[in-house]
């Protein structure tokens, strides 16, 4: 096995869950080339994976609105080209869907390569008959499975290891960190306070907590001596976020950042505690303080796994500022001040 290509196409949160599938395949395939299949806007994390040596660029969400106009169709023969140049041993399809079942079956496999997917659809994942029809190899899991342990046990069982005991994401963080905000000129020799992130924003109205919670964990932070600083993603969510602060002795609303310095800047942080979101899983593959809130139980699925120094809070209809407060200082985090 000398060549394999990972495809998980989006979204955020899922291509974060698939990163530990590279990191076991690293260590039971010493040497293994592994690239990757991904969107275009979400390249710029997959390039900060270790091990993963080509990311593949596709835009099969911007290319289906206009399939056949003259863009759309040189565009798509660039990727082709791109995506077929090299033969693979395996061709391993993390997603599940249509859409990555296309994608595995253009890739080029060796004689005796392999394209590999699911076999059965797992509780709360997408699943989507072709990508069974497509795989050489389709693998069959149990239904109620960790999102990271999809990725990973797919991957285990197609190649013949065993998941190890060890987690890890392999997310680097670089060197494009937005700069700090300038100390006050009041007092611009004081030390500079650690910063919270808090990540509100997310695509589904019901993940998301109302901001008279944020405002109010925001205020407890900044009375612990923390500085809130808030990431946004569009401009309804900077909104949000411009609100909150403006309630705030202490906050920084980050500027539009695109998704590699958005990374590197909340690499570092002191925490981050958020809603279900992709830039929350970023925050635990980063390996930062956080604390991840549920306005229903699916942290199961999706949320921070066996970590002390990260945690999920489920409430019903969302839950209270207390309960995300008290997690947070039940946190494993020795660097951060009390």
């Amino acid at each position: 096995m000398r060549r394999v290509l990972i495809v998980k196409l989006s979204s955020l949160g899922d291509v974060v869950h698939a990163m530990p599938a590279v990191q076991d395949l690293r260590g039971a395939l010493p040497g293994v080339q592994i690239d990757w299949v991904v969107e275009r806007a979400f390249a710029p994390l997959v390039s900060r994976c270790a091990g993963v040596g080509k990311v593949i660029a596709c835009d099969l969400r911007r290319w289906r609105k206009s399939p056949l106009s003259a863009q759309t169709r040189g565009e798509w023969r660039t990727f082709r080209t791109e995506l077929q140049a090299q033969a693979y041993d395996a061709v391993i399809d993390l997603q599940g869907l249509t859409k990555s079942a296309l994608v595995s079956w253009l890739a080029r496999t060796s004689a005796q390569g392999q394209r590999i997917g699911l076999a059965n659809q797992t509780e709360g994942s997408g699943f989507e008959a072709p990508a069974r029809w497509v795989a050489d190899k389709a693998i069959t899991l149990e239904p109620h499975v960790h999102a990271v342990d999809r990725a990973r046990l797919l991957c285990a069982k197609a190649l013949g290891y065993t998941v190890p005991p060890m987690l890890r994401f392999g997310l680097v963080p670089g060197s494009l960190a937005v700069a700090p905000r300038p100390l006050a000129p009041t007092n611009p020799f004081a030390p500079r306070k650690p910063v919270v992130a808090l990540v509100h924003g997310t695509s589904r109205a019901d993940k998301q907590w109302p901001v008279a919670h944020w405002v109010e964990l925001g205020k407890r932070l900044n009375h612990s001596g923390f500085e809130v600083a808030l990431a946004h993603g569009n401009a309804a969510e900077k909104a949000t976020s411009e609100a909150i602060a403006g309630q705030l002795v202490d906050a920084w609303v980050w500027p539009t950042m695109a998704l590699d310095a958005l990374t590197d800047t909340m690499a570092r942080c002191s925490g981050v505690v958020g809603v279900d979101s992709g830039l929350s899983h970023m925050a635990v593959a980063l390996g930062l303080p956080h604390v991840q809130i549920y306005n229903f139980d699916t942290a199961w699925r999706t949320g921070p796994q066996g970590h002390t120094r990260q945690v999920s809070v489920v409430g019903s209809p969302c839950p209270e500022v207390d309960a995300v407060w008290q997690a947070w200082e039940r946190l494993d985090t020795p660097v951060l001040c009390r």
